[in-house]
């Protein structure tokens, strides 16, 4: 048995207010929820047995995954009342692993979406004989991330989280949320009390002489944190830039789902996403988005690089670009929005009330 943990507690503040009723994972991208990407890849890698570690508004995921064997695993449900960190969550979750102390766990952060080889990570960590295997990336700016330098042999080094200062920043290479743990390992782990895996357990058992290897991968990598990478990751999903066997659909310019309506003369690009019993009217485009369920895009709207929540309507001739607009918004005719604006669920916005970028 291959088991895996997969971390999905948070609340998801930097993605307001796409996270306001619905918990990060649990939003749509290529067409299902995020959470759906990450299982279908997982089972195709051989994970059997998924523990997904819950917190907030842990209630909707079980409703919509079950049991698991709807996605050919077996799932199990492990909340924490009171959100104890990255560490407390994978100790959390270690009561519902029926692995022994030497077998591999694996364990991947809930808001990274990643083309990451698993059995090539795993495969690594019983070659290293590793206590704890890393999967790394690099990245252009590092500042962002914790930095992993590591010797030739794929030993871990160090650990800096999000450097300060331009002397501590030693390698390119950073932690890309995926782990392979030895189960005593997280067993180890205290109990009862907030507990961060990269600033605490990781640090701590380097200290310790433990063996902890890191595995530089160059596959697709994003974080999912902000609105602009969600946006992204689902283009770059319906296109195919990101395999995932979740995806409805073979990959192209767009993705239009059963029940969503588009007009002759509406233009859909960029890896677009239409969701169910939405509306886009003729002579809209819309371009690299997503259109979330039962949304309205009126005749004339322009749309890129955005998310329309569900519910939501946009006016006529009205422009929107890098911006999200929460559930059940109104957008009226003829507004601009642009640059990271925001618009909170329920809000109405008149006619031609706005012409910059921020709400």
């Amino acid at each position: 048995m291959t088991e895996a943990v997969l971390l999905v507690g948070g609340r998801g503040t930097r993605l307001q207010p796409l996270t306001l009723n619905t918990p990060k994972p649990m939003v749509p991208a290529a067409g299902v929820p995020f959470l759906a990407h990450q299982l279908a890849r997982a089972r195709a890698a051989g994970v059997d047995h998924v523990v997904l570690a819950t917190s907030y508004l842990a209630e909707v995921f079980e409703p919509y995954f079950g049991d698991g064997s709807a996605h050919g695993l077996r799932l199990t449900y492990v909340t924490e009342d009171e959100p104890l960190g990255t560490g407390g969550a994978i100790r959390g979750a270690a009561g519902a692993l029926a692995a022994g102390p030497g077998e591999p766990v694996l364990v991947f952060n809930g808001d990274i979406l990643t083309g990451l080889d698993i059995p090539g990570l795993l495969g690594s960590h019983r070659r290293a004989g590793a206590d704890v295997t890393l999967h790394l990336t690099r990245v252009a700016d590092p500042r962002a991330f914790g930095l992993v330098p590591t010797a030739p042999d794929g030993r871990v080094l160090a650990f800096t989280e999000k450097p300060q200062h331009p002397d501590e920043i030693v390698t390119d290479q950073i932690n890309a949320g995926a782990y392979v743990f030895r189960r005593e390992i997280i067993d180890s782990i205290p109990t009862g009390r907030p507990v961060s895996v990269e600033r605490e357990t990781f640090p701590g058992l380097l200290a310790d002489g433990a063996l902890l290897h890191g595995v530089v991968d160059a596959a697709y990598w994003l974080d999912l944190g902000r609105p602009a990478s969600f946006v992204q990751a689902s283009a770059d999903l319906v296109r195919g830039v990101v395999r995932s066997p979740a995806v409805p659909g073979e990959p192209g310019e767009y993705l239009v789902l059963p029940g969503a309506r588009v007009e002759s003369g509406a233009l859909l690009a960029g890896g677009t996403v239409v969701g169910a019993g939405a509306h886009v009217a003729a002579g809209a485009e819309v371009e690299g988005s997503v259109v979330l369920e039962g949304a309205r895009i009126e005749e004339g709207a322009r749309i890129r690089a955005s998310m329309v929540g569900a519910g939501a309507r946009v006016g006529p001739r009205t422009l929107l670009d890098g911006v999200v607009i929460g559930d059940h918004a109104e957008i009226g005719a003829d507004n601009e929005l642009c640059d990271g604006a925001r618009v909170w669920c329920g809000m109405t916005i008149p006619d031609a009330a706005i012409r910059f970028s921020a709400v």
